[in-house]
C-alpha cells in the first residue's frame, strides 16, 4: 500500500496531552495530525470532576507525583506551569473557581476546556482524524511509517515525529488499552508494571458484612499507609471505602498491607465522652457518639463494644477503647476495583529512556511519549491534567524548534 501523506507529526491520543502537544507543535507550520480511535476528542475532560474540569492544582509540585524516577517531572512542571495553564484559561474567558486544597474547575462545562484544546488546534491547521485505529507502526530510516484504518478503509502516513499520547489503562469502557505500553517496547523502551491508581478500595467478606449498614456515610478522615498520609472526606461503599482520601492513599497502598485511619482527626472522641459523661449521665454511649460521629457510624461502634446503656454507667477504659475505635481504625484491603473505576494509571513507560526537557525517546529520535502513559503519576486534585498539560507542552514545543 502506497504512503499517501507525510506528516511532520502525528500524535496517537486525543486527550489532554495529545491535544496540547497538537497544537503546539504545529504552532511555528509544522504539519501536524493528531489520531483517536473515538468519536470525540477530550473525553476524560468531558467527564472529569463531575462534568467540570478539575484542570490544575494552585499547589503542583514534584512532591504531587509518583515515579521511579522523582526527578524526572521537574523539567516539564518548571517550564510549563500550573499558572501558564490558568493564563491560557482566562484567554479564552473560561470562569473558574477554586474549591479546596488548591483544585481549580469550570464554573461552567469541562466542554469549555476541550473547545478551548480544539480552537488552539484549528488555529494552527491541526488535522484531527477521529474513529481512526492504529493497525501498523514501523520506523523506516528517519521517518515513522503508520496504517491508518477508518470506516473500514486503510491509509499509509509517514512522519519525521510520532508522539504516544494513548494514556493508561484506567476506564476501559471509554476505551483504555496498554496499546501506548505495546508501542513503547516495540521500540525497544522498558515498561515499569501498571497498576490502577486514585480508586476505591476493596475488602474481604467479613468486613462487607460488618460495615454494610454504613455505606453511604462519609467522614473527614486522616489515612496512612506506611509513611503517607492524607486528609480528605472518606465514604463507606458496598464494596468498601471510597472517597477522595481513599483514592490518594490506594496509589501508595499495596496487596497484604494494612491502612490506619483516624475518621476524625480534628476532634478529641475521649474528651468529648468525658466531657459529655459529666454533663448528661442519663444519655446513652451511642446517643452521644452518635452527636459526634455520623449516627450510623457510632450505632455500629457501641454495637460492637456493647456499649448500650447509659454514658454515666461507662467506665473511661470503655471510653478509650471506643474513641480509640474511631481514632485508631487499622484495616487490611483485599484489592482495589481496577482500571474499571480508576482514574489514572500507574507506572508506564519508563522514564530513563527518555528525556525530561522533550520527552524525547533517547534510543529512537522522533519518538515521544507524553501523559499518562508515562510512568508519571500525580495525586487527586488536578495534578495529573497538569502533568498532561505540562509533558505536552514539551514535548510540542522540542517538536516546533526543530523547524
Amino acid at each position: 500500500m502506497a504512503d499517501g501523506f507525510f506528516f511532520d507529526t502525528v500524535i496517537l491520543g486525543a486527550g489532554a496531552a495529545g491535544m496540547m502537544c497538537a497544537a503546539h507543535a504545529a504552532s511555528r507550520g509544522g504539519r501536524v495530525m493528531l489520531i483517536d480511535h473515538a468519536k470525540a476528542a477530550g473525553e476524560k475532560i468531558r467527564i472529569s470532576g463531575g462534568g467540570r474540569c478539575n484542570f490544575t492544582n494552585l499547589n503542583t509540585a514534584p512532591r504531587n507525583f509518583l515515579s521511579n524516577n522523582p526527578h524526572f517531572c521537574k523539567s516539564a512542571l518548571k517550564r510549563y506551569t500550573q499558572a501558564d495553564f490558568i493564563a491560557l484559561v482566562e484567554r479564552y474567558k473560561i470562569a473558574y473557581h477554586e474549591k479546596t486544597l488548591g483544585q481549580l474547575f469550570c464554573d461552567g462545562s469541562s466542554k469549555q476546556i476541550v473547545e478551548m484544546l480544539l480552537e488552539e488546534m484549528r488555529r494552527n491547521a491541526v488535522e484531527l482524524r477521529l474513529s481512526t485505529r492504529i493497525s501498523a507502526v514501523d520506523h523506516e530510516g528517519d521517518a515513522f511509517r503508520l496504517v491508518l484504518e477508518h470506516e473500514g478503509r486503510e491509509m499509509g502516513v509517514r512522519c519525521a515525529n510520532l508522539v504516544i499520547a494513548t494514556g493508561g489503562k484506567s476506564i476501559p469502557k471509554m476505551g483504555a488499552t496498554g496499546f501506548g505500553y505495546q508501542l513503547a517496547e516495540k521500540f525497544g523502551l522498558a515498561v515499569l508494571e501498571t497498576r490502577a491508581a486514585l480508586v476505591p478500595l476493596t475488602f474481604g467478606t467479613d468486613f462487607l458484612e460488618r460495615y454494610r449498614p454504613l455505606a453511604g456515610v462519609a467522614v473527614d478522615a486522616r489515612i496512612s499507609c506506611g509513611k503517607t498520609t492524607f486528609e480528605e472526606a472518606m465514604l463507606f461503599t458496598h464494596r468498601g471505602l471510597s472517597g477522595p482520601s481513599i483514592l490518594q492513599i490506594s496509589s501508595y497502598w499495596r496487596e497484604t498491607t494494612p491502612i490506619r485511619i483516624d475518621m476524625l482527626p480534628s476532634t478529641d472522641v475521649f474528651r468529648q465522652l468525658k466531657a459529655r459523661k459529666q454533663s448528661e449521665p442519663k444519655k446513652a454511649v451511642a446517643t452521644i457518639l452518635g452527636d459526634i460521629v455520623p449516627k450510623r457510624l457510632g450505632n455500629l461502634l457501641c454495637d460492637e463494644h456493647a456499649l448500650n446503656r447509659p454514658i454515666g454507667e461507662t467506665g473511661d477504659k470503655a471510653l478509650q477503647k471506643l474513641a480509640d475505635a474511631v481514632h485508631r481504625w487499622e484495616v487490611k484491603p483485599v484489592g482495589t476495583e481496577g482500571y474499571r473505576t480508576a482514574e489514572v494509571t500507574l507506572g508506564g513507560v519508563g522514564t530513563n529512556g527518555l528525556d525530561s526537557r522533550t520527552m524525547e525517546a533517547k534510543t529512537v529520535p522522533g519518538l515521544y511519549f507524553i501523559g499518562e502513559v508515562v510512568d508519571v503519576t500525580g495525586w487527586l486534585g488536578g495534578y495529573n491534567f497538569q502533568w498532561a498539560w505540562s509533558s505536552g507542552w514539551a514535548a510540542g514545543n522540542a517538536i516546533a524548534s526543530k523547524g
